[in-house]
């Protein structure tokens, strides 16, 4: 006797979707395809057209390398904004961690990953020749390095002291406030606040 198929294979194929997405189990995944499956045609046709256009709309900046349907995007271009000094992120979620403290007004860098050699992650795999190219330029006055206190963080960090160190720039990390272990992107606004006026200078 063959087996009866009981979820519809469209709704099958949009959980294996969301099932594909990091932090997404089965469970999740299911109830947001029912979820889709109860909204009016109309909201789902509208989310298939903006996933559709995603990787059309959405570049990388050219300077900062952040997601941006500018470029340069919309930090990089703001005249009002320190270009003499650059933070250095490991994602853009931590840009925008950072961004909502309203306490940094220079640029950034994001490197889209840290150094992971299990993962088959080094230098190559990270934005990290496009930040020396900047630092090239000579107009970089200070870099502040904002890796996450954790063990790749922390590697990532100490590999960008070395070899931005041959450059004439000031090198400092996020201070006191961060504790070790957490990523940015979880710290509260305040906490990240102080860790960027207590910034210290990078050993």
């Amino acid at each position: 006797m063959s087996e009866i198929q009981v979820i519809p294979p469209a709704l099958e194929r949009l959980v294996r979707s969301f099932s594909s997405l990091p932090g997404i189990g089965a469970k999740t995944a299911t109830r947001l395809a029912l979820t889709m499956l109860r909204k009016p045609a109309s909201e789902a046709r509208e989310m298939a057209a903006a996933l559709s256009e995603l990787h059309g709309s959405i570049r990388l900046c050219s300077a900062c390398m952040a997601f941006s349907e500018t470029d340069p995007c919309n930090v990089c271009g703001d005249p009002r904004r320190d270009g003499t000094l650059v933070c250095v992120v490991e994602q853009p979620a931590d840009l925008l961690a950072i961004e909502k403290t309203d306490h940094y007004r220079g640029h950034y860098h994001i490197l889209h990953g840290v150094l992971s050699p299990v993962d088959g992650i080094g230098p190559a795999e990270l934005k990290i020749k496009e930040l020396l190219t900047r630092l090239e330029e000579g107009t970089i006055k200070e870099v502040l390095i904002a890796t996450s206190s954790t063990v790749p963080g922390e590697a990532t960090a100490s590999y960008l002291i070395d070899a931005l160190s041959r450059f004439s720039v000031k090198l400092t990390r996020l201070a006191c406030g961060i504790p070790m272990g957490m990523d940015i992107k979880y710290a509260d606004q305040h906490t990240l606040a102080r860790a960027i006026e207590s910034r210290s200078e990078a050993t």
